[in-house]
């Protein structure tokens, strides 16, 4: 059970913000098979972007059930305090910082997890945005990685600035700005950054089941795993995760049943946040995944790229799941 601000989230799995995965739709129907916390996908602080069709979309999140997490992402103290009070404005209820993005496009612009290479800026960003939200309920999480690279490993160093500057939580993928998402994860460095801190600690990466998570949170003794990749066509991860973890007891996979119903509903609710045009090509990605080793979806792909409106996507997988039946 972990206490973030007025919000007590009794689970030990989280979502990871995922650029172009974790949406509105996406983070309704996780939590709607049992999950209790989500990160929104992480959003622009230039005020100048707030207004954009992109930005505007992923800071959205009209009737999500709480807490509200919505992750800022930039690399100037002044425009980071502006974007937490904004969204803060807009009804969110936690602020995440991100500091963990290894993407090119996000460290080139000295955001994300280029920021751990300078830890003095580091603090000024953590001070101005919990600056930004005093007075007001709204706690401030942190999302790191270990270092910039395997040499310059501080995010112990950071994590106990973030303690000091009044961040309520600290996330950490086990890699660094350098290894991106290649390798294994290693958790030591999240072990030493539990040891040393007070506020809870979440540990990131290649986390993919039940008993892995199981795993990771006996070697690292953190209070909570966060998982990513592993949930994108799987939202039903969450509760197998959350149930192993309370009982011990492993739920069985969803059924194609199942899997058919929960993946119309996102689509529908998709369809319905971006519009046709856009909702159909988004949508595909998450179809693939969703359908990730069942028989028969190679043949499938070819059918699925052809169609081009919601009647046609909707048709396809339903006669995709009646020959699977």
């Amino acid at each position: 059970m972990i206490q973030l601000g007025r919000h007590t989230i009794d689970s030990q799995v989280f979502a990871a913000p995922m650029a172009g995965v974790t949406d509105r739709p996406y983070r309704q129907l996780c939590k709607r098979l049992g999950l209790a916390y989500a990160v929104g996908e992480m959003a622009a602080s230039n005020a100048l972007l707030w207004a954009t069709e992109k930005t505007s979309r992923r800071i959205n999140h009209e009737g999500e059930p709480s807490p509200k997490a919505v992750q800022i992402a930039g690399g100037d103290p002044a425009m980071m305090a502006q974007a937490a009070a904004f969204n803060v404005e807009r009804g969110a209820e936690i602020i995440d910082l991100n500091m963990g993005c290894p993407a090119k496009k996000v460290c080139n612009k000295a955001a994300g997890s280029a920021l751990l290479q300078d830890e003095k800026l580091v603090g000024q960003i953590l001070q101005a945005v919990v600056a930004s939200v005093r007075g007001t309920d709204v706690p401030v999480t942190l999302k790191m990685r270990t270092g910039w690279n395997r040499a310059n490993k501080n995010a112990l160093r950071i994590a106990q600035m973030a303690q000091d500057a009044g961040i309520a939580m600290v996330t950490i993928h086990g890699r660094t700005r350098e290894d991106k998402y290649m390798g294994e994860a290693e958790y030591e460095t999240i072990a030493e950054v539990k040891q040393r801190l007070r506020i809870p600690v979440v540990a990131n990466g290649d986390i993919d089941s039940p008993r892995k998570a199981h795993q990771v949170l006996r070697l690292t003794g953190a209070d909570a795993v966060m998982i990513g990749r592993a949930a994108q066509g799987r939202p039903w991860i969450f509760r197998q995760v959350d149930h192993f973890l309370k009982t011990g007891e492993e739920l069985p996979d969803p059924t194609e049943a199942e899997i058919a119903q929960w993946l119309r509903d996102h689509l529908l609710d998709h369809y319905a946040f971006y519009g046709e045009e856009r909702g159909v090509r988004s949508a595909r990605k998450h179809i693939a995944w969703y359908l990730r080793g069942l028989p028969g979806v190679r043949s499938f792909r070819d059918i699925l790229q052809a169609a081009e409106t919601v009647d046609d996507q909707l048709r396809c997988l339903d006669d995709f799941f009646l020959k699977a039946a």
